[in-house]
Formats: structure tokens, C-alpha cells, sequence
């Protein structure tokens, strides 16, 4: 079982001049949900090398059992230190992709031709793709194989309105995940703000918020097996 990691490799929260990047619950919980399964893990992002980690997520308050290990853990750190870089990954290495949230991915992984090339190999190849939290919006481009937007007529869910909203970062996002999935023809899922949902159609399994990581990464698992 081989599954690919990929990770935002942007690091401003939009013209706030803080910095963003993915949120270490949503790498961390998968990355060790999918290394106890038994899964080679391969991680990647746009630039390659170490990908910025949004600070506030390593914050006390958000600290989890799987971020304490990742603290502790030399050999996953050294692995996040050095990622592949996106464009030199090919979808026939691996069984499935995992995308962590974090505001980064709104930016960068959004729009990215290697990454949208990617989930369309991806899927063409009959593979899971899975995102979480802020993640699900590089669904957002990718096309099935008749052009039509890969969550057209799909069940899905990610960051809602109203928990972007409660961090207070509605203005400054480019756009509202929510909305966007909406929008473009995805059937939205949600549960109350910061409780856990994992929302599995086909090949694409996707988590409404930091505490959705593990559900979704057991869901990847299921995929897979």
C-alpha cells in the first residue's frame, strides 16, 4: 500500500501579512493513521522540501496524541523536510493521495496544473483521493473524464461557512470552500461546527475539519483494502 501525502507550499495568509500553511493535526493523524496500517507514505509539495506549517496550528490548544508523536519523531520530521517535489510524482507509484488542510492549499494547490493533472490521474486510474478540512478545494478543478467538474452530482463536504467564519477569516480567504463546492455542482455535507465528518462518494473521501482527519484517513484505508 503506497500512498502519496501532498502538502500546500504557501505561506501567506493573504495580504494580513501572517503566515499560513497546512495545519499539523491534518498531516500528522493521517500520516500515522496510514504508517500503523502498514502504508509506504511518500510526501510531496508544489516547491518540494520542507512545506510551511501554519503556526498556529503547533499552538498548545491544538495539539493532539498525533502531533505530540510527530514532535517526538525524528524520522517523520526529516521525512516533511524533504518532500518530492509535485511534478515529479506519477500516479502509477501509488495506490491513493491525502491531502491536509490548512489555508494554504486555498492558494496554491487550488491552481496548480500538476496537482489537478494529478487527482484526474488519479481517479482515471480508478484510486481514492482523499482532502480534508480547507483541502477539498483542489478538487475544485480537476474535470472527470467527460470535462465535467469532478464534484458535479458528488457528495462532499470541507471548511464550512461558519466555522470560517468563527476564526474570523471570512475576508480574508479567497473564496469560502463551502461555497465553492457549491458552486460548482458538488452536494454539500455538513455536521455542527469543529465535530467530525467524513464524506466518502466513489473515489473521493473528503473531512469537514481538523477533528474529520482520522475518519477520513481510516475511510482512505477502507479505499485501499
Amino acid at each position: 500500500m503506497n500512498v502519496l501525502i501532498v502538502l500546500t507550499s504557501h505561506d501567506q495568509l493573504g495580504d494580513t501579512g501572517k503566515k499560513t500553511g497546512f495545519w499539523l493535526e491534518e498531516f500528522a493523524s493521517p500520516y500515522y493513521h496510514l504508517k500503523d496500517a502498514g502504508a509506504q507514505v511518500t510526501l510531496a509539495s508544489p516547491k518540494g522540501g520542507k512545506p510551511p506549517l501554519d503556526p498556529k496550528s503547533h499552538e498548545p490548544d491544538f495539539q493532539t496524541d498525533a502531533t505530540r508523536r510527530f514532535d517526538d519523531d525524528p524520522s517523520a520530521q526529516n521525512d516533511l523536510a524533504n518532500t518530492a517535489k509535485l511534478g515529479e510524482v506519477k500516479v502509477d507509484d501509488f495506490d491513493a493521495v491525502f491531502y491536509p488542510g490548512g489555508h494554504g492549499p486555498l492558494w496554491d494547490l487550488y491552481s496548480d496544473p500538476n496537482s489537478i493533472a494529478l487527482i484526474e490521474g488519479f481517479i482515471a486510474a480508478h484510486k481514492p483521493v482523499a482532502a480534508v478540512c480547507h483541502a477539498p478545494a483542489v478538487l475544485l478543478n480537476a474535470r472527470d473524464e467527460n470535462g465535467e467538474p469532478l464534484v458535479k452530482g458528488k457528495q462532499v463536504t470541507g471548511f464550512s461557512n461558519s466555522e470560517e467564519a468563527a476564526v474570523e477569516l471570512t475576508d480574508v480567504v479567497p473564496y469560502l470552500v463551502e461555497d465553492q463546492l457549491i458552486s460548482m455542482g458538488g452536494l454539500y455535507q455538513k455536521v455542527d461546527d469543529w465535530n467530525p465528518l467524513a464524506v466518502v462518494d466513489g473515489l473521493i473521501i473528503t473531512g469537514q475539519n481538523p477533528g474529520s482527519s482520522e475518519a477520513v484517513a481510516k475511510a482512505l484505508v477502507n479505499a485501499i483494502s
